[in-house]
């Protein structure tokens, strides 16, 4: 039995996952680098900026965008990835909601 209601185990379970996700130092340099380049960059320039394989990068992208954390748009063949700012306050918001 928990104490939580079941909204808030909800709520707990969501951002379990988001921190989860962005608490990986290579998401985190991932993160930043596609900020840096003006909040969008494709996978390409991603993994030859971080001199990983391209495959790590698309397995963490993936990650990141599972979780609503980064975004991605089509263009042809290019997807662009972008880091959903919006997505990261409402997680620290519903941190918020948990302890209040």
């Amino acid at each position: 039995m928990s104490y939580l209601s079941k909204s808030q185990n909800e709520i707990l379970n969501k951002a379990k996952m988001k921190i989860r996700a962005l608490n990986h130092p290579l998401r985190q340099k991932m993160l930043a680098l596609i900020k840096s380049k003006r909040n969008r960059m494709n996978v390409t320039d991603i993994y030859k900026s971080l001199r990983i394989e391209q495959s790590v990068a698309s397995q963490h992208l993936a990650i990141l965008r599972r979780q609503g954390i980064a975004t991605t748009e089509r263009d042809g063949k290019t997807i662009w990835y972008s880091v959903d700012d919006s997505a990261i306050r409402h997680l620290l918001r519903s941190c918020k909601l948990l302890v209040a």
